[in-house]
């Protein structure tokens, strides 16, 4: 299968180099650009790509704007990856509540940017734990949220442990580990936790822990 991929920066450097990386990869192709997030959405709807690499700061549109735009419009059935850097930490939970799949740093290594758009293309999600260290430490300064939530009484007590680990920015292979759990079991546990609630992956799954006072100020 190959991939479909749209790129939108307002810095033609970083879409010049992210082409020439994708471009490279016999399961990529690049099938549209964008400078701002107007014209993004306006390529994201003709091109119906697979991924969208997403920048935040841009012109007419920002990014994080046309994100939720795409998550809204029930014809476009994208992945949005956020491209982000270290010193816009406001905008990755935002970025999350608006629907995106995941982060990359416009700094990563060719390899982390072919590995990213595979992971989210097959309907995974991309949160690394160095991103999702970074929510748990804005939720931490923000008011504790009650936990009264009735959407948790779906799940398993087992459920319900898996989603506050992995809501912390553990892989699978770490949650069967401390769980003392084959990682196919791991896997089985999120994928129907994630029926359960609704939720398209385990960024959503990290919202809606927050979301819900499930995972507590301080966690790790």
């Amino acid at each position: 299968m190959t991939i479909r991929v749209v790129l939108v920066d307002d810095q033609d450097l970083v879409r010049v180099g992210f082409r020439m990386i994708l471009g490279a990869e016999d399961d990529i192709t690049i099938v549209g650009e964008a400078s701002d997030g107007e014209q993004a959405i306006d390529v994201t709807r003709r091109s119906q790509p697979d991924v969208v690499l997403m920048d935040v700061q841009m012109p007419r549109l920002d990014g994080l704007e046309a994100t939720r735009r795409l998550g809204d419009d029930p014809g476009i059935d994208t992945r949005v990856v956020i491209l982000t850097t270290f010193e816009q930490d406001e905008y990755v939970f935002e970025a999350l509540r608006a629907g995106a799949s995941g982060f990359l740093l416009k700094n990563s290594r060719p390899e982390e940017l072919v590995h990213a758009v595979r992971v989210v293309a097959s309907g995974d999600a991309l949160l690394s734990p160095a991103i999702t260290r970074r929510v748990i430490h804005d939720y931490v300064r923000r008011p504790a949220r009650p936990k009264d939530n009735p959407a948790l009484d779906r799940l398993t007590e087992r459920e319900v442990e898996v989603l506050r680990l992995l809501a912390t920015g553990k892989s699978n292979a770490e949650l069967a580990a401390e769980m003392f759990l084959g990682e196919g079991t791991v896997k089985t546990h999120v994928s129907h936790l994630l029926s359960k609630l609704g939720l398209r992956d385990r960024v959503q799954a990290v919202v809606f822990a927050y979301e819900s006072g499930l995972v507590e100020r301080g966690d790790r």
